[in-house]
């Protein structure tokens, strides 16, 4: 078997036992049409269902087909990361493991990629999801898009094909998954976007809720503040702080001029008390963002949890 391979294509599974026999025929379809070295890494992200077995059986028939199971979820985050870490291809392709994405869309991926840009991401331009679930969705791709700085239509499609140095430098955990462009993009890398052929799906039921949006507009915001001041943390509660000790000290120093050329304050108490807590407030977020260079400046990179596996095919140890 071949180490260095043309094309990788890492896929989450989470109970899909009814689409995985259609999804690697179509797959090695549309590898064997362009004549491609491929590995095809399943990610079992512990489905309840017979997803493992079906991998075990497409192992055993196709010594290119990979497996990990995890022994419970973890998220789609997780089971990437997994999938990144395994793979050997140049290219590598993530793509969900229920029939909505086509792998027939692949060569697109690649004439595209090969114009010069480390990461190529599908936009669902035309979506067989009910209406519910689209409108939220081009809500949080407008925001996500205005607050990068990254002009995406669809940060949520799971279908991207990366250069191989991009998976291996991105840190994947939590709910970054949605925002892997960004991630690139903040890195310097340069992506490009394609319109793809959006199926209904077949089998089984969406795991995703109207809540992932709500977690993933918190995650944008996260991610925009670390991508700005990661590594320059004082910036940011530095500038709020001098911000707030400008308007507290102005207030304060209104008082007394008022004290001296009248006597008096006139009843403003409560400005004087206003002016007074405006200022430590200020004082705190330098505080604060002394105190966080002091961590980033100890601890780079923060402990992350890596997912327990039960159970591997085709994987060297």
């Amino acid at each position: 078997m071949k180490e260095n391979l043309d094309v990788s294509i890492v896929i989450p599974v989470y109970n899909e036992q009814d689409s995985l026999y259609t999804l690697y025929d179509n797959i090695v379809t549309a590898i064997n049409h362009i004549n491609k070295s491929y590995e095809i890494i399943f990610i079992d992200d512990g489905s309840t269902d017979d997803s493992w077995q079906v991998i075990e059986k497409l192992s055993q028939k196709d010594n290119q087909v990979k497996g990990i199971k995890f022994r419970r979820n973890f998220g789609k985050a997780e089971a990437l990361s997994a999938g990144f870490e395994l793979a050997k291809g140049s290219l590598v392709f993530t793509m969900d493991a229920d029939l909505q994405d086509d792998p027939a869309e692949i060569p697109n991926f690649i004439t595209k990629i090969e114009e010069g840009f480390d990461l190529v991401s599908g936009w669902k331009k035309t979506r067989h999801d009910p209406l519910e679930k689209r409108l939220p969705s081009k809500l949080f791709n407008a925001v996500t898009s205005k607050l990068s700085g990254l002009k995406l239509h669809d940060f949520n499609c799971g279908f991207k094909c990366y250069r191989n140095e991009v998976v291996k430098e991105l840190r994947v955990y939590g709910e970054r998954h949605r925002f892997l462009p960004v991630l690139a993009h903040q890195n310097g890398f340069s992506v490009a976007e394609i319109p793809v052929q959006h199926h209904a799906r077949k089998h089984g039921v969406s795991k995703y809720g109207f809540e992932r949006y709500i977690r993933g507009l918190l995650d944008v915001i996260t991610l925009t503040f670390l991508g700005a001041y990661k590594k320059r943390p004082s910036h940011f509660f530095g500038g709020a702080g001098l911000l707030f000790m400008l308007c507290g000290g102005g207030i304060d120093i209104y008082i007394i001029l008022l004290k001296i050329f009248t006597g008096t304050i006139q009843k403003k108490y409560p400005l004087l008390v206003a002016g007074v807590m405006i200022t430590i407030v200020g004082v705190q977020f330098i505080t604060l963002g002394l105190l966080a260079e002091l961590i980033i400046s100890s601890n780079r990179d923060s402990h992350i949890m890596i997912p327990s596996i039960k159970n591997k095919v085709n994987i060297q140890s």
